[in-house]
């Protein structure tokens, strides 16, 4: 199965070569997402035919399961404490399942910023598989808007952007909009027309 980066630059995969020992497969989740969340274009005429809560509980209950078979083999208590605080926030949303998926767009995910392969640093490792990024010859490091430090694998934080909408380490909500700030024009033009001169 091909690798996130190596469907972004057209790279045969090589299905010989060794893999990451702790790299998640997130097919049946990205599989899983599509059913849900087809194309925007598609309308539902049959109520009965649009995603139910449990639906969705099914959904995150596949990232939950990736997160649980990383914390079997976690090489730390720090990876190991991330990944069952995630897990627990996981079991909660799937004991009350939402309406709709929280998370952020897939062209959301295809816009975060690539961290460039020489600026990663020789021991720096994602936070979710704890993997070094410089192990991987096709690295593709993404860098979250909420800090300049929260840097993962996309192919690890993509299922919990795409299903939470969170940032994994500061739970920043990444899926809301930035308010746009609106001036009052007419009170900026009543300043400038102090002397009464243009009314």
């Amino acid at each position: 199965m091909a690798t996130q980066y190596e469907v972004e630059h057209g790279i045969k995969s090589n299905d010989n070569a060794p893999r990451r020992r702790r790299q998640i497969d997130m097919s049946t989740f990205n599989s899983h997402l599509h059913n849900l969340a087809p194309d925007n274009d598609t309308e539902h005429h049959n109520p009965h035919a649009t995603p139910s809560p449990v639906d969705h509980a099914a959904l995150l209950r596949l990232v939950q399961d990736q997160l649980s078979t990383l914390a079997t083999t976690s090489p730390s208590d720090a990876n190991r404490n991330l990944l069952a605080s995630l897990f627990d926030i996981l079991e909660s949303d799937i004991a009350s399942p939402p309406e709709q998926i929280q998370g952020v767009s897939q062209s959301y995910l295809d816009s975060l910023e690539r961290v460039p392969r020489k600026s990663l640093k020789e021991d720096e490792s994602c936070p979710i598989c704890a993997e070094r990024y410089l192990d991987d010859p096709y690295a593709l490091v993404v860098e979250l808007p909420c800090h300049h430090s929260h840097r993962y694998d996309l192919e690890c934080v993509g299922p919990w952007l795409l299903s939470k909408g969170t940032c994994p380490l500061c739970r920043k909500d990444l899926a809301k909009k930035k308010e746009v700030v609106v001036e009052n024009r007419e009170e900026e033009d009543d300043e400038d027309d102090m002397d009464g001169m243009y009314a």
